[in-house]
């Protein structure tokens, strides 16, 4: 485990306007991943996303939960891919290692270590979708959990995926989105923009994170995906989306899964830089 003199925290929080992340409605999700078909590809095609309701059992989403305790426990040896909430810093000594968990703004590159959560990045119903829409047998090329804690958990600005991964246009990348407690509106659920990721790449900046520019998003009209725990989305790597502060009293535990299709090539930074925007080179999802 990390010692405290080399915890990892998250830059200080810039409170965000509110009206960025205001929903003009909620997706409306298909009901398992045995039910994604054809339609439900033509779907994912036309709008960048869908939401995919008991995805996951209760059993496996447990696992995932108790995955997680252990990787924030220090109960796997070697694991060091763990950022703390800034507002954290003074709170964290006080907690104990089960509560540490409401601490953690994100855990990354854990699927080596912690066999739960690489079982369902893995999970089979899960890979047969995804070959559905990559036409081609998946590679999971990132893995990360995303959590907001009650009260001081972070935004994360409107951004596409894409703009992280060296990977040339034309790349299929689908991020997978699994929601390990309810996500709400409230406690801060995905917002996504139907659609727009047929519009191509947008430049980033970095300014509160690696995002687009709050400009260009005011006034467009997102939709909120509020998941039950074992939820999903699929969303695609240009699909613009993003996640406001969570003020509520509630968690908000995700685990986040991205992946390509198996003849991807991979291009250099520069080349990702030019269409994305040069701030961000040493940027991270």
């Amino acid at each position: 485990m990390n010692t405290e003199a080399t915890l990892d925290f998250a830059q200080e929080v810039v409170p965000h306007a509110p009206e960025l992340y205001q929903p003009v409605g909620v997706v409306e999700p298909i009901h398992t991943l045995d039910a994604f078909n054809e339609e439900t590809l033509a779907q994912y095609r036309r709008d960048g996303f869908v939401a995919i309701e008991d995805a996951f059992t209760p059993q496996e989403v447990q696992d995932a939960k108790d995955g997680l305790n252990d990787l924030v426990m220090g109960r796997r040896e070697g694991f060091t891919g763990i950022q703390y909430e800034s507002e954290a810093r003074e709170l964290l000594p006080t907690l104990s290692l089960e509560n540490r968990l409401d601490a953690v703004r994100k855990f990354w590159k854990f699927a080596e270590y912690e066999p739960r959560l690489d079982a369902m990045a893995r999970h089979p119903k899960l890979q047969r979708v995804l070959e559905l829409i990559l036409g081609e047998p998946p590679v999971m090329f990132q893995d990360m959990a995303l959590i907001k804690p009650p009260k001081i958990g972070v935004e994360k600005p409107w951004h596409q995926d894409q703009a992280y991964f060296d990977y040339p246009l034309g790349t299929r990348v689908v991020g997978v989105w699994i929601a390990i407690d309810a996500a709400t509106v409230e406690n801060g659920c995905m917002r996504l923009l139907p659609g727009l990721h047929r519009e191509g790449p947008k430049l980033h900046f970095k300014r509160r994170d690696w995002q687009i520019c709050d400009a260009e998003m005011m006034g467009l009209h997102p939709v909120a995906a509020p998941l039950r725990p074992g939820g999903l989305l699929l969303f695609d790597g240009l699909l613009p989306h993003g996640t406001p502060t969570n003020s509520s009293p509630y968690r908000r535990r995700a685990v986040q899964y991205h992946y390509h299709n198996a003849s991807a090539q991979k291009t250099s930074t520069e080349d990702r830089l030019a269409i994305f925007g040069s701030e961000g080179k040493d940027v991270s999802c």
